[in-house]
């Protein structure tokens, strides 16, 4: 198979009849343009060009004959380029996200919504798990963007930044009220009805390890899966609640939860972004990621 650039050489010299014109255009020594020529002649098997005063012309046995099928070619070859150019700048195809259930409505949706309307193109599927399970996909390559909770220990994964900060609260109805209002000893809770995560996630096992560094045991009358249920429990007095503020700023405001201040409080946690390791991201990708870094900078 002939080197393809051989060609392109010979395109440009067949088109601007002088070897000098070519080197000029193509940014190299004449001799290279002439050597280039020769072994595609050596290649193919058959003289090209005439050597005239006036420059190359192209050989009626040869350089006529192929002349119109390698511009074609070379054409074909560029349209091709400038559709990979413009496929990896242009938003298209799909984009898979990976979060629970809360950070997909508590963080997510506004994100999700503006890239919607700027991308309608893209399909955008939205995984649900745990930051054990997101981590999974990205590994097995069948996620393209995680959030999680932080730290986390994964070589196979890129954490690329921290997108939002959580601060563990103790929340409950007026049921409650004897504990509103002042500090409440953390030790002190383990005396009242607890709603907290199931075990298994990431939030419930850095709670549950502050505690323990305290010497204090959190044990919850109810485990869910789900901070909207808990939120909604709370509210019916049915226990105290351990959730993030920022995931009850609405029920805070309105009064149908009220904070519990506990001594000492519960350390700050964050989410970060998670991509899977060595993968080259499409600008789809790209620009989603883009979105929540402006975002983040306003």
């Amino acid at each position: 198979m002939v080197n393809l650039e051989l060609y392109r050489f010979f395109h440009t010299v067949a088109k601007c009849g002088s070897l000098t014109k070519a080197a000029e255009e193509l940014y190299i020594s004449q001799p290279a343009v002439s050597q280039a020529i020769k072994q595609l002649e050596s290649q193919l098997g058959g003289q090209l060009f005439n050597r005239t005063h006036k420059g190359m012309e192209l050989s009626e046995a040869g350089g006529k004959q192929i002349f119109p099928l390698v511009e074609q070619a070379l054409k074909l070859l560029e349209e091709a380029e400038n559709k990979f150019t413009e496929l990896k700048d242009t938003a298209t195809g799909i984009v898979r996200i990976c979060a629970s259930d809360t950070v997909a409505s508590h963080f997510l949706l506004p994100y999700v919504k503006e890239y919607h309307e700027k991308y309608p193109s893209v399909n955008l599927v939205l995984q649900n798990g745990t930051s054990n399970e997101t981590i999974d996909l990205l590994k097995n390559k069948k996620g393209d963007i995680g959030f999680v909770n932080l730290p986390v220990d994964d070589s196979g994964i890129v954490l690329s930044d921290t997108v939002m900060r959580l601060h563990d609260i103790f929340v409950a109805s007026d049921k409650f009220s004897e504990l509103f209002g002042k500090e409440v000893p953390l030790s002190k809770l383990q005396d009242y009805p607890l709603l907290m995560l199931e075990l298994s996630t990431a939030t419930r096992q850095a709670i549950v390890s502050f505690a323990h560094s305290q010497g204090i045991h959190l044990h919850p009358e109810i485990e869910l899966a789900s901070l909207e249920l808990m939120t909604e429990l709370a509210k019916n007095g049915i226990g105290i609640a351990c959730i993030p503020k920022e995931f009850v700023k609405r029920e805070l405001e309105e009064g149908s939860l009220k904070e519990i201040k506990t001594n000492p409080v519960l350390p700050t946690r964050a989410i970060g972004l998670a991509l899977p390791k060595g993968e080259n991201m499409t600008f789809a990708v790209r620009e989603f990621l883009r979105l929540i870094s402006d975002k983040k900078g306003e």
